[in-house]
């Protein structure tokens, strides 16, 4: 099945519980399974947190590369987990060698992080060309190895997200799961779309379905979730346990807060209005500045400043002035003055 009909949204009753995650020798308890994907280039501590305060009840770091020679760089740096990120403190791991997963796994919780994902779900193309990401749904037994030993390396919950298979003539999700779980791997997150799909087409449910019918460890539905009825038709057909939100959330952190209401049988906040919106985006782009300093913090902002501003009646060249705009004072006074004008009129 691709994609679904909207018009007859199933499960509008189900309600999330929390999830308890048991590592070797430490647990983790989500209290709200309803989590921000870990995305690259995206969901960096500014954005983490904002979402979490929006109510995502788990929130996973940029992927994080294990090997030894990138593990030290400044942008290995700045996706580090801190103590003080929300918790529980998740970190995503990249990488196609038993012993660099394991020995990132160690320094990560030693940082503090508090679960360990293992990232199976990158089709990005320079990540596919190295043997990892997406790529490694397609070697089963090169999969129960890098699980078992990062199992093995850490006393915390190791977590695993995955595609639906290699294609559409091998989606062999449920086969990985089954590995993932006599690994040891206490959760699994399924992006309902193959590697070759990319982030192209519209996502199916039915192999999450079968995943979760099939293994007695949790699993978190991922992919094109953006609204309340898409959300709960989710739940109802698959019967995950919860819930990943990733693209959907870009520009849009409220939306954890829609989700998280309307699934806890609550009144549902409204979509904001233009000042509204500026007053998240501005909250996000001060902690960009303090996470990344000026050149960085610039760039950053300009790529969330695409996502936000397509919801502002700005246009189009007023939009792409803030693009031109190469200092994070100048960025500031810039949108002083948007905000001063959406307040008058």
């Amino acid at each position: 099945m691709a994609g679904f009909d909207q018009s007859a949204p199933q499960g509008a009753g189900k309600t999330l519980a929390p999830i308890v995650l048991q590592g070797r020798n430490e647990r983790v308890r989500i209290a709200f399974p309803l989590a921000l994907a870990p995305m690259a280039g995206v969901s960096d501590r500014p954005f983490r947190q904002l979402c979490h305060a929006q109510g995502a009840g788990l929130v996973f770091n940029e992927m994080v590369s294990s090997k030894p020679e990138l593990r030290d760089t400044r942008k290995s740096a700045l996706r580090r987990i801190h103590p003080d990120d929300p918790a529980p403190r998740a970190v995503q791991l990249l990488g196609n060698d038993p012993a660099d997963l394991a020995a990132a796994a160690r320094q990560a919780h030693a940082d503090g992080a508090q679960i360990i994902d293992i990232n199976l779900g990158c089709p990005a193309k320079k990540v596919c060309r190295k043997a990892a990401g997406s790529a490694l749904m397609a070697e089963p037994a090169t999969v129960a190895r890098l699980l078992e030993a990062t199992v093995a390396a850490v006393p915390c919950p190791v977590t695993l997200k995955m595609r639906t298979g290699p294609d559409e003539s091998r989606r062999n999700a449920p086969q990985i799961a089954a590995i993932a779980e006599e690994a040891g791997i206490a959760m699994l997150s399924v992006h309902g779309r193959t590697r070759a799909q990319e982030y192209n087409g519209t996502a199916e449910y039915d192999t999450i379905r079968q995943v979760v019918e099939e293994r007695g460890i949790p699993v978190l539905a991922n992919g094109d979730i953006d609204s309340i009825d898409t959300a709960r038709w989710v739940l109802g057909t698959t019967g995950a346990a919860g819930l990943m939100v990733g693209r959907a959330a870009f520009g849009r952190p409220w939306l954890f807060a829609q989700l998280r209401a309307a699934l806890e049988g609550r009144a549902v906040p409204d979509e904001p209005v233009a000042i509204e919106v500026m007053a998240f985006l501005r909250t996000q782009f001060e902690n960009i500045y303090s996470h990344y300093g000026n050149v960085m913090g610039v760039r950053i902002a300009r790529k969330h400043w695409g996502w936000y501003s397509s919801q502002l009646p700005f246009e189009e060249g007023m939009r792409k002035q803030f693009n031109r705009l190469e200092t994070i004072e100048s960025q500031r006074r810039w949108l002083d003055r948007r905000e001063a004008d959406l307040r008058t009129g």
